[in-house]
C-alpha cells in the first residue's frame, strides 16, 4: 500500500505542527519527485517518501538519536499494509547518524543525500537579494558550501557521501536539486 500525497501530508501534520517542518517535507518531496524522473522511477512513491521522511522528527527532536525509530510504528499504524520500502527509505535517511539502515536503493540514496542539501540550497536562496531560487546558480551554492559558518547545521559530509552513493558528481546533485526546488519555492515559504 502506498499512501496518496494527501494522506501523507495529513499524517505528517498529525505528528508535526511547525510550519518549517511542513515546508521542509514539501522541499524534499519536490526534490525526490525530480530525481525519480531522472532514475525512471515512480515519482508518486518517491514524493510520498519525501513527505514522510521526518514523520517522527518533532516527537524525537529532544532525543535526536531516536529519530527514524518511531516512524515505522507511526506509518504501520496509520497505513496497515504500507509498502515496507517506504519505511526502509525513511529509516535509511538517518544512516550513520541515528540508524544503521544503510541506503541501498536509488530512492534511499537520493533521500539520504538531498535531505540535508535542500536546506543548504534554500538558505542560499534566502540570502540572495532576490530571496529566490530563480537566479541561484551552482557557483553561489559552492561558495556558501565552503563557508562553514553558513547553514552551520547542514552536514556537508553526508551530502558528499550521498552524491558518491548516487554515482553523481556533487555539482550535478546540487544543480538538479536547485531545479527541483524552483517550482515550489512559494510553497516552502520563500
Amino acid at each position: 500500500m502506498i499512501p496518496t500525497r494527501e494522506q501523507a501530508l495529513e499524517l505528517l501534520k498529525k505528528y508535526n505542527d511547525e510550519e518549517s517542518h511542513i515546508h521542509h517535507a514539501i522541499a524534499v518531496e519536490s526534490t525526490m519527485r525530480h530525481f525519480a524522473e531522472i532514475y525512471n522511477s515512480d515519482p508518486d512513491l518517491w514524493g510520498v517518501v519525501g513527505i514522510l521522511h521526518d514523520i517522527d522528527w518533532e516527537k524525537t527532536s529532544q532525543t535526536p538519536e531516536k529519530h527514524c525509530h518511531l516512524a515505522p510504528e507511526f506509518l504501520r499504524d496509520s497505513f496497515p499494509g504500507i509498502d515496507e520500502n517506504i519505511i526502509r527509505a525513511v529509516q535509511s535517511h538517518g544512516f550513520g547518524i541515528c540508524t544503521d539502515v544503510e541506503p541501498l536503493s536509488d530512492m534511499e540514496k537520493t533521500l539520504f543525500t538531498i535531505d540535508e542539501l535542500t536546506g543548504l540550497i534554500i538558505t542560499a536562496g534566502l540570502v540572495r537579494p532576490s530571496k529566490s531560487l530563480a537566479d541561484l546558480e551552482l557557483k553561489s551554492v559552492k561558495k556558501k558550501w565552503k563557508d562553514k559558518a553558513f547553514a552551520r547545521g547542514v552536514n556537508r559530509e553526508v551530502i558528499k557521501q550521498g552524491a558518491e552513493r548516487m554515482n553523481m558528481s556533487l555539482d550535478d546533485v546540487i544543480n538538479e536539486t536547485i531545479k527541483a526546488l524552483r517550482p515550489v519555492e512559494k510553497l516552502i515559504g520563500m
